[in-house]
């Protein structure tokens, strides 16, 4: 049993980075952006500032583990696991981030200026990238860990 673990370590690495940051997307998606439409209007640029300071403290620790965690998967794959998921998986993940740099954080720094509508229904609607790129990971990691649970099961 102990050998079988040391095979998955960077495959459940990946499951568990990438599931935490898919509940959170998904909580972020359906509830956190759309409620700051209610946020006061005329102090929304502090009320910003606030929010990014302190989802940092959550975002950035976890996109940087998973991000770990997926170069991880790339250089010990285990066994059982097609050699193209780990790459199809760290696909994603870059363009997860590349969404968050070049459509949502350009909306953040617009409405840290102040609130626009026209830029909140931007960062909501590009979300759902994000979202789905992240959830679309998580399946794939999920099939991964089956068809590796399986092999070890079959050795």
């Amino acid at each position: 049993m102990t050998a079988l673990w040391r095979d998955d370590e960077a495959l459940v690495a990946n499951l568990v980075t990438t599931a935490f940051m898919v509940g959170l997307i998904w909580f972020v998606q359906i509830v956190h952006y759309p409620l700051m439409a209610g946020w006061p209007h005329d102090e929304f640029g502090a009320w910003e500032a606030r929010h990014r300071e302190r989802t940092g403290l959550v975002v950035v620790p976890a996109m940087l583990a998973e991000g770990a965690a997926a170069a991880w998967l790339v250089l010990r794959r285990p066994p059982g696991v097609p050699a193209w998921l780990p790459w199809a998986a760290g696909l994603l993940l870059l363009g997860v981030w590349a969404s968050t740099f070049l459509l949502q954080v350009p909306c953040h720094d617009r409405l840290g200026q102040g609130w626009d509508e026209a830029t909140h229904v931007r960062l909501v609607a590009t979300n759902w990238l994000r979202t789905l790129l992240w959830s679309l990971r998580l399946g794939l990691l999920v099939g991964a860990f089956a068809t590796s649970r399986s092999a070890a099961r079959a050795a």
